[in-house]
């Protein structure tokens, strides 16, 4: 059983920064390959970023590529979602997600309750 549990959300302008944080429960952080996700006002949730259990390689979506970051600290439990440049368009809850040993844009096992990212324009 991992809990997740996101902060680091706000209201910005368009153009600020945000970092997301997830800290992570239980002593197997890093066995578990991490994902951000995100649901839009009137969409579905979409995937945004993951990065890999074993060699912490990074993926992410078309939308923010170069502007978006993940990273992870292991020793933390923590892994993180460095938003530059952002846009009125990222407005969304981002989730955090966590999936034993497999990198993939869905069907995370465990989730997070979410935390709340405005861009103003």
């Amino acid at each position: 059983q991992v809990q997740l549990v996101e902060s680091g959300g706000g209201l910005v302008q368009a153009g600020d920064s945000l970092r997301l944080s997830c800290a992570a429960s239980g002593r197997t952080f890093s066995n578990y390959a991490m994902g951000w996700f995100r649901r839009a006002p009137g969409k579905e949730r979409e995937f945004v970023a993951a990065i890999n259990w074993s060699d912490s390689k990074t993926y992410y979506t078309d939308s923010v590529k170069g502007r978006f970051t993940i990273s992870r600290d292991n020793a933390k439990n923590t892994v993180y979602l460095q938003m530059n440049s952002l846009k009125p368009e990222d407005t969304a809850v981002y989730y955090c997600a966590a999936n034993w040993k497999s990198t993939r844009t869905t069907g995370y096992d465990y989730w997070g309750q979410g935390t709340q990212v405005t861009v103003s324009s």
